[in-house]
């Protein structure tokens, strides 16, 4: 749900008050538990460490990402994948199949 027009973008105060007397482009990370903070245009160029409840992320800031929350960059779930025994084996068999048609047109090159 988007806030209120007359409230303005929520910003974190510390955030702001942390990027205040530093330059854009520099290599230092910002850390950051502000997830829910909205990005700025004053922060383009920074590099934050956002926090996603384990690690901090590093996000470097780009124009593009003006008006997004700073959570969006640093996900907080990891993928493993889907299958098992069975996908490792259909993956195995696949890259077998490879092998064995690179090895073919070497062959037939030769």
């Amino acid at each position: 749900m988007a806030r209120s027009l007359k409230k303005g973008p929520y910003i974190d105060a510390k955030l702001l008050k942390k990027i205040k007397g530093k330059k854009s482009h520099s290599r230092e990370v910002i850390k950051t538990w502000a997830r829910a903070s909205q990005i700025s245009p004053e922060m383009v160029g920074f590099t934050f460490g956002v926090h996603n409840g384990k690690d901090f992320i590093s996000v470097t800031i780009a124009e593009e990402m003006v008006g997004h929350r700073l959570g969006e960059f640093s996900p907080t779930r990891k993928f493993v994948r889907h299958g098992g025994k069975m996908q490792k084996e259909l993956e195995a068999a696949a890259k077998q199949r490879e092998a064995e048609a690179a090895k073919a047109t070497k062959e037939t090159k030769e």
